[in-house]
């Protein structure tokens, strides 16, 4: 196979695993209205971890502590992360739309973390698109002037974004010279073992569920959880990371259209800006001036 075909089935497993999580917001919603937060993340995870390890087999045999504690770091952030933006989206104020943005904003947080850790300070871009984030945070989260409008969901979906940064962080930082797979894997596991406790400690398992519900948990454990971190992790291999990032962010993009077309979502004029906003500044932090330059 060419290094052009690699490099083009690379980019088109990018933009698959970008679709499919976006598709997860408006299905999400649906879920939760029919189990717990804490028990719906369990069986995600659970399934993905089991799917993970047939796909692994003997290269389970590679485990030892650090993989473990890395794993469980990973799996942490990863956790906190889906149950902050989960709540986020359970909260009425805060559609799948919105959630999907300001959960994107990551992107724009991790090089400021980032600059924590390799001491590499943020460029002048990273810093124009913090502002143009936060400016579009506003324009999506406040009604007029009055920030006292800036509900609950919101602030639980934006520090879900936080940790989805902290969790970048740690990948980039732990998967040097390691399997990233495996590493997936046990983030999937320890992700499981603590939503579990959530959930058995917190919630009442479901014991009838409508088959739409059954077909939405398999579809975000397997395609949004298994399949997209496959996809992701492969695709980045052979792509660059500016042309990475510029797919991987399209996934807000996604978010709103799904939830346009399969929910009652109505967009405001004030709230596309600001997504327009949001979605301009992870360009400006991620791409720089090379595609303007182009």
């Amino acid at each position: 196979m060419t290094p052009k075909k690699i490099s083009t089935l690379a980019k088109l497993a990018l933009l698959l695993a970008t679709i499919i999580w976006g598709s997860t917001f408006f299905l999400m919603e649906g879920a939760i209205q029919n189990i717990g937060i804490f028990s719906l993340l369990a069986v995600r995870f659970t399934i993905a971890t089991a799917l993970l390890a047939v796909v692994l087999g003997k290269r389970l045999l590679k485990i030892d502590c650090s993989y473990l504690l890395r794993g469980f770091v990973m799996g942490v952030f990863v956790i906190a992360a889906y149950i902050l933006q989960t709540y986020g989206l359970a909260d009425e104020a805060t559609t799948p739309g919105k959630n999907a943005f300001l959960t994107a904003t990551y992107c724009v947080i991790v090089p400021f973390l980032a600059w924590g850790i390799s001491r590499q300070k943020p460029d002048r871009y990273n810093i124009v698109a913090g502002i143009m984030c936060i400016f579009g945070i506003t324009l999506i989260s406040v009604s007029g002037n009055d920030f006292t409008s800036i509900c609950a969901g919101d602030v639980l979906t934006l520090l879900g974004g936080i940790f989805f940064s902290f969790h970048m962080v740690a990948v980039s930082a732990f998967s040097q010279k390691r399997d990233i797979l495996l590493l997936t894997m046990l983030q999937f596991l320890f992700a499981g073992i603590i939503a579990w406790a959530g959930a058995l400690t917190m919630e009442t398992f479901p014991t009838d569920m409508d088959f739409s519900v059954v077909v939405s948990i398999l579809y975000l454990a397997v395609m949004a959880t298994c399949l997209c971190y496959i996809l992701q992790n492969v695709g980045q291999k052979y792509t660059p990371p500016a042309t990475a990032a510029l797919i991987l962010s399209l996934e807000a993009v996604f978010g709103v259209l799904f939830s346009v077309i399969f929910t009652s979502e109505k967009i405001t004029p004030r709230i596309f800006l600001g997504f327009a906003v949001v979605f301009l500044s992870v360009i400006v932090s991620e791409i720089k001036p090379k595609i303007f330059s182009r």
